[in-house]
C-alpha cells in the first residue's frame, strides 16, 4: 500500500472518530432538570428555573411554573403535575374563560387561587365577534395594526389596574405558596405578565424575562384557536392572519408592560414598593423562596 493511500485511510479513520468522540477538552453543556414533558391536554407548560438575576443568582428549578389552563388535562398530565410538589395554582382566568373551557382539573393537596386579571364582561362582544364574525367585521376591529394595538393596551391596563392582584400573588409566594404554577387561558398574556412581575421582584433581567416570554410562540406551545363551526370563512388564511396578533407573544406587548412601569412609577423598585406594597423584607423572603443559594 502506498504511503499516500495509507495516510488517506488513517485520516479518514481519525475523521470518523472525531465525529463520534468529542475531544477531551470540549466542555459539555451542564445538565438541567427536565421538567417539560409532552403534556397532552395542557399547552405552554414550562419551568422558569435557570433564569439569571442581575446579581448572578438563578431562579431555582422546581419553584415556579407557567402554563395554559388545566381544564383539559388528561390523567397522565395530572399524574405528572402531581409529581411537582405544587403548593398553589394561580388561575388568572375570568368567569367567561371558565364557561368556555371549564374549571381546572383538581390536583390532590394543591391550593387553587382564582385571581381574574380581566373583567368577565370586558370585551365579551369583541371575543364573540372573533369567534363568530364575518371577514368584514373582523377587519374592522383587527386590521391595520388594530389587533396588535389592542394587545399592547391590554398589557398596559393590566399593569396599571391589577396591582392589588399582583401584590397578593407576590406576598403569597413570599409566605408559603412555592412551588407555584401560574396560568391563564393560553399561558402567555395574563400569566406572562404575572410571571414577569414575579421575576422582576427577585431581580431577573428584563432581557431574560422577554426570552422566556417569547417561548410561547413555539408551535407546540401555542393556544389552539377556536372559531365557531358556523362562522363565515371559518379558519381561512385571511382570518388567521387577522387573528394572529391576538395569539402571538410579541416583544412589543411585554415592552408595553415594562414601559408602563417606568412611565407610571419611574423605576422597577418604586413599582414594587409603592405599586405593589412590597417591603424590603418581603422581597428578601421572595428571593429566598425562588432563587438558588449564593
Amino acid at each position: 500500500m502506498s504511503y499516500r493511500r495509507e495516510s488517506a485511510i488513517v485520516g479518514e479513520q481519525r475523521r470518523r472518530q472525531s465525529l463520534q468522540e468529542p475531544p477531551v477538552t470540549q466542555q459539555l453543556p451542564p445538565q438541567v432538570p427536565s421538567t417539560e414533558p409532552e403534556l397532552s391536554g395542557v399547552r405552554n407548560f414550562r419551568d422558569v428555573g435557570g433564569l439569571s438575576t442581575a446579581d448572578g443568582r438563578r431562579v431555582r428549578y422546581g419553584s415556579l411554573f407557567r402554563s395554559g389552563h388545566l381544564a383539559h388535562a388528561t390523567e397522565s398530565d395530572a399524574a405528572f403535575l402531581s409529581t411537582l410538589g405544587l403548593h398553589t395554582i394561580f388561575d388568572f382566568r375570568n368567569a367567561a374563560d371558565h364557561r368556555l373551557e371549564g374549571q381546572d382539573v383538581e390536583l390532590p393537596g394543591v391550593r387553587n387561587v382564582n385571581l381574574p386579571l380581566s373583567d368577565p364582561a370586558d370585551g365579551a362582544e369583541f371575543w364573540k365577534m372573533v369567534r363568530d364574525g364575518n371577514l368584514d367585521q373582523l377587519k374592522s376591529i383587527l386590521a391595520d395594526g388594530k389587533a396588535a394595538g389592542r394587545m399592547s393596551e391590554s398589557y398596559r391596563r393590566i399593569v396599571k389596574e391589577r396591582t392589588a392582584e399582583h401584590s397578593r400573588v407576590l406576598h403569597a409566594l413570599a409566605e408559603d405558596s412555592v412551588p407555584a404554577l401560574m396560568h391563564c387561558a393560553a399561558g402567555k398574556d395574563r400569566a406572562g405578565i404575572s410571571i414577569a412581575v414575579s421575576l422582576l421582584a427577585v431581580g431577573v433581567e428584563r432581557e431574560a424575562i422577554e426570552a422566556d416570554y417569547l417561548k410561547s410562540n413555539d408551535p407546540h406551545r401555542r393556544y389552539l384557536v377556536r372559531r365557531s363551526d358556523n362562522s363565515p370563512a371559518g379558519m381561512s388564511p385571511e382570518v388567521m392572519e387577522l387573528l394572529s396578533p391576538l395569539f402571538d407573544a410579541r416583544a412589543e406587548y411585554l415592552a408595553a408592560a415594562f414601559e408602563t412601569i417606568d412611565r407610571t412609577w419611574g423605576t422597577t423598585d418604586r413599582y414594587l414598593a409603592e405599586g405593589l406594597g412590597l417591603a424590603p423584607e418581603t422581597r428578601e423572603r421572595l428571593r429566598d423562596r425562588l432563587l438558588d443559594e449564593v
